[in-house]
């Protein structure tokens, strides 16, 4: 297991590292924060740590600290526009709550 991106996801990011002018990728991880305990951290990465892991789908790449990964093992990172909102979706199948609001979660 590890992480997926859907075609629309790893679309999303090879587009903003291209109007960025450099980058290797995006990297997901997960820090304390929100009612629910846990919230979703996303950087691009320019250099990357020895320590991470890589998952790479479509020509996009995401990276993964290790202290991260557990929490995130199994996710499928997707993109999604639904009327006036987009942004990244997280089907996290190790999620066991989220708060109302949608800004953090619980494992």
């Amino acid at each position: 297991m590890g992480i997926t991106l859907t075609q629309r996801a790893a679309e999303h990011i090879q587009r903003h590292l291209e109007k960025r002018g450099k980058g290797l990728g995006l990297r997901l991880g997960v820090k304390p924060s929100g009612c629910s305990g846990m919230s979703y951290h996303l950087e691009y990465v320019d250099d990357p740590v020895a320590e991470d892991q890589v998952f790479e789908q479509f020509g996009a790449r995401v990276y993964v600290t290790p202290d991260s990964l557990p929490y995130l093992q199994g996710t499928e990172l997707d993109y999604a526009r639904e009327g006036l909102n987009e942004g990244f979706r997280f089907n996290n199948p190790n999620e066991k709550a989220a708060c109302g609001c949608g800004e953090s979660f619980t494992v």
